[in-house]
């Protein structure tokens, strides 16, 4: 059980209310970890900017974003973040061979050099971000311009920032159709 109470539709303010409806229109449910973050809705609503910049714009593919997300919440051993972004990623064309292959990545020709070198990104920054070697910098420079390794790191960043969130709250994963309610009929008619 969250050690946090998840708000629901009906709890929030009408502009709340409006990320609660588009959350639930893009994925089936309100994410627990949104519901919770409602607490404080200035937080809430710069978060899901946040989130949407990271994930939605740019040129890395939203596809390997995913994907160095999953291995990133792996590292912190977040189930909640895993149980939400594996399916994510499989919407996105990773398939379940893939993703068990994840924690292995290296070992395995299921990834490519520039995918590989994304994903070793994400695991030195969530173990060490000091750890970063030159070396390793110059490797991710041969696939990615400056551009795309601020987006790598920002959406490892804020996964670990969820991933922290998320595991000191014990999170529960949130299940399909949770956490939205039909609009009230008066709403309904104001449209």
């Amino acid at each position: 059980m969250s050690r946090i109470s998840r708000l629901d539709r009906s709890e929030v303010p009408p502009e709340m209310a409006a990320l609660y409806d588009k959350a639930f229109a893009q994925r089936g449910n309100v994410p627990n970890m949104f519901r919770v973050m409602a607490h404080r809705p200035e937080i809430f609503a710069t978060m899901q900017a946040h989130f949407g910049a990271v994930l939605n714009t740019g040129t890395v593919p939203t596809r390997l974003k995913e994907l160095i997300i999953v291995r990133t919440s792996q590292v912190n051993e977040t189930p909640y973040c895993l149980a939400s972004h594996s399916i994510l990623a499989r919407g996105l064309g990773w398939t379940d061979e893939q993703l068990a292959h994840l924690a292995d990545w290296a070992r395995h020709e299921d990834f490519t050099p520039a995918e590989k070198a994304a994903l070793r990104l994400a695991e030195t920054v969530t173990r060490n971000a000091n750890a970063v070697s030159d070396e390793q910098f110059a490797e991710l420079r041969s696939f990615y311009s400056e551009g795309e390794i601020v987006e790598l790191l920002c959406a490892i960043g804020l996964f670990n920032y969820f991933n922290r969130f998320n595991n000191a709250l014990k999170m529960e994963p949130t299940k399909p159709g949770e956490g939205g309610c039909a609009r009230p009929p008066l709403e309904k008619s104001a449209q």
